[in-house]
């Protein structure tokens, strides 16, 4: 009985740990560490103020602890992609796809990323350094083995690794940090869902006609990577969702 009551305690301390990191993922994308309210954090995650420093020692190990568990949620993602059971080319295009949607969904990885990113330039302490040993030059590898596959079997052309990650998901980046501007220089929105559909689709099927051996094969993986696989829906639109407004 006493076993079970522990169990009880430690899944309530669980569940309240992981609203107290989803309320300050939250409020650290939008106003960044400086500008962030443990206020509104405790608010957001229906907690007393005092349970954040109980969990966290405080607002910066907090700020870390948030970065890591949504860096950790979008590697997991793309690991999932890179372990499937497909041709190296064929993953390593929904990889491509995966990194895509992520960006477009989960915008508040990509404002905190965003904002350790200018930290990190300006010299600064930041949570970033370590997140990358310990999360992302894990996932770098199985890139790398990836690619190295891809270009032994003849599938994928043979070119420097890195100039294909770029290839690969530069272009992602490169769409959304200049979106403002490439939507005045078009006179159009292209964060407008239509667009971004027109825009996922090219990306994959450009990635088809360029990084394989055999254009027809490339084609034919493009095709099934996007018949495979739905946009999701933003942050945004869950957001409206949740609070009832669609």
């Amino acid at each position: 009985m006493q076993a079970l009551s522990n169990k009880t305690q430690t899944e309530r301390a669980d569940v309240t740990r992981t609203r107290i990191l989803d309320a300050a993922i939250g409020e650290f994308s939008e106003n960044g560490l400086a500008g962030a309210r443990t206020e509104q954090i405790a608010e957001a995650a229906q907690v007393n103020k005092a349970l954040l420093y109980y969990y966290f020692q405080g607002k910066d190990a907090l700020y870390a602890a948030a970065l890591e568990k949504v860096a950790e949620r979008v590697v997991s993602s793309g690991l999932a992609v890179l372990g499937s059971k497909r041709s190296a080319g064929e993953r390593l295009v929904h990889f491509a796809l995966n990194h895509f949607d992520r960006i477009h969904s989960q915008r508040a990885f990509q404002s905190l990323m965003q904002q350790e990113l200018m930290r990190l330039q300006r010299g600064e302490e930041n949570a970033l350094t370590p997140l990358v040993e310990r999360v992302f030059r894990p996932m770098l590898g199985r890139v790398k083995e990836l690619l190295a596959e891809g270009m032994r079997t003849g599938e994928l052309i043979r070119v420097d690794e890195w100039q294909m990650m770029y290839a690969a998901l530069g272009a992602n980046v490169f769409y959304f940090l200049s979106g403002p501007v490439m939507g005045m220089l078009r006179g159009s929105d292209v964060f407008a869902p239509r667009a971004l559909r027109a825009r996922r689709r090219a990306a994959v099927e450009y990635l088809g006609q360029t990084i394989f051996c055999d254009r027809r094969h490339g084609a034919h993986v493009a095709a099934r990577v996007l018949a495979a696989t739905p946009m999701p829906e933003s942050s945004e639109i869950k957001r409206q969702k949740s609070n009832g407004l669609r």
